[in-house]
């Protein structure tokens, strides 16, 4: 078991970013070296332009770096280029997605947010909906599987918004400030769902957040200004705790 927690699901090496060139060229980010293990919520903040949703994103594999590395679960997907032909197909097998709103689809309701996610994986119907059962029950919003999105409290989409991503079992979940539309009792009730899952799924987590009042809940915090990453501030390490013991 922790041969397994020593092995990085998510390595990013030296990676940049710039648009445009010559006098127009923005850096967005800049030399970017992290690492995230299983069972691990890690968060990055700063400023606004600072490069955070610019390096989800490439961890995404939705916007192509300039330069440097990427690995995600074992398995090298940039060098400098792309080394998968199908990136939709990877981020549908590896990553789970979790946003600042639910975006649930107005006309499903919960179970059917979920399913449909499995479906696209090529899971027959009548497994996908076996599955989300179990995962709006993990995330103890089971009670409200036929509710329309409209019907839902903010916590409660929020939480189906979570059994969506949790749909291809990824091995990592990428958020964007997922706290945000959250009173502050809620915001706390997300990160400890979002722990339970990283340590249950042996996945990893990457949270951009601002706020403050969750920063307890990060095993470290990635600071990011001008596209730098200005240092690592850790917190206290689950995963450390969890293997000593």
């Amino acid at each position: 078991m922790a041969g397994e927690r020593r092995q990085m699901v998510v390595s990013v090496e030296r990676l940049s970013k710039h648009f445009g060139g010559g006098t127009a060229r923005v850096d967005a980010l800049i030399d970017i070296s992290m690492d995230v293990y299983p069972g691990q919520v890690v968060g990055l903040m700063g400023p606004s332009g600072s490069g955070k949703t610019t390096l989800l994103n490439c961890i995404a594999c939705i916007l192509e770096p300039s330069t440097g590395r990427l690995t995600l679960d074992g398995e090298l997907v940039y060098d400098d280029h792309w080394l998968k032909a199908d990136l939709r197909r990877l981020r549908l097998d590896k990553i789970g997605f979790i946003f600042q709103y639910p975006n649930l689809l107005p006309f499903l309701d919960a179970i059917d947010n979920v399913a449909v996610v499995l479906q696209l994986a090529g899971i027959d119907a009548a497994a996908s909906l076996s599955l989300a059962v179990q995962l709006l029950d993990y995330l103890e919003v089971g009670h409200r599987k036929h509710a329309l999105p409209k019907q839902l409290s903010g916590g409660e989409a929020q939480r189906v918004a979570i059994a969506r991503a949790l749909a291809n079992r990824p091995r990592i979940i990428l958020a964007d400030e997922p706290t945000a539309p959250l009173d502050s009792q809620r915001a706390r009730i997300v990160m400890d769902l979002l722990r339970r899952i990283a340590i249950d799924q042996n996945a990893a987590i990457i949270c951009v957040t601002h706020d403050e009042m969750i920063l307890d809940r990060f095993d470290h915090i990635y600071r990011l200004r001008d596209g730098r990453l200005e240092n690592e501030s850790p917190i206290w390490s689950h995963v450390e705790t969890a293997t000593a013991s």
